[in-house]
């Protein structure tokens, strides 16, 4: 169990888990925002073209299977992100950063029911590949957004 919170009755359960079905969390909390990052680490970790992050407040995650495993990589931008993830088939999970901020990232690719990226975040799209497309009206960042 992780910084776990109440949920209050009319509040839906967020729910993801790895690809082989071996970590499961739950989240009670309300979404803040959701990122499509186009940095080089996001695209390795995806194995795609952008990584989509789902940002919540870090209490009210909860791991209800498995274990998963940590690791802390540097950023693009000079900080230190912790990295959850399967010991088992290695999907990332969610992040969060080593400063002890109070918030998280929850990874799309992991979530139950996929995020809604009408009103997506793109960040760093000074590395985005060619040919990718931002809507017109998005909010973007070359960088990571102060």
């Amino acid at each position: 169990m992780l910084d776990q919170a109440p949920r209050t009755k009319d509040q839906a359960m967020i729910t993801g888990r790895c690809q082989c079905g071996a970590v499961r969390y739950e989240h009670s909390g309300t979404p803040t925002a959701v990122y499509v990052c186009h940095c080089r680490e996001c695209r390795r970790q995806s194995a795609s073209a952008f990584g989509i992050s789902v940002e919540l407040p870090r209490v009210g995650l909860n791991v209800i299977q498995g274990v998963p495993r940590f690791w802390t990589r540097d950023t693009d931008s000079g900080k230190r992100l912790v990295c959850a993830f399967c010991p088992d088939c290695g999907s990332r999970l969610w992040h969060r950063p080593e400063s002890g901020a109070d918030w998280l990232t929850l990874k799309g690719g992991s979530l139950d029911t996929p995020p809604d990226l009408s009103q997506a975040i793109h960040i760093w799209t000074s590395r985005k590949l060619p040919g990718v497309v931002i809507p017109e009206g998005a909010q973007q960042f070359p960088e990571e957004p102060v």
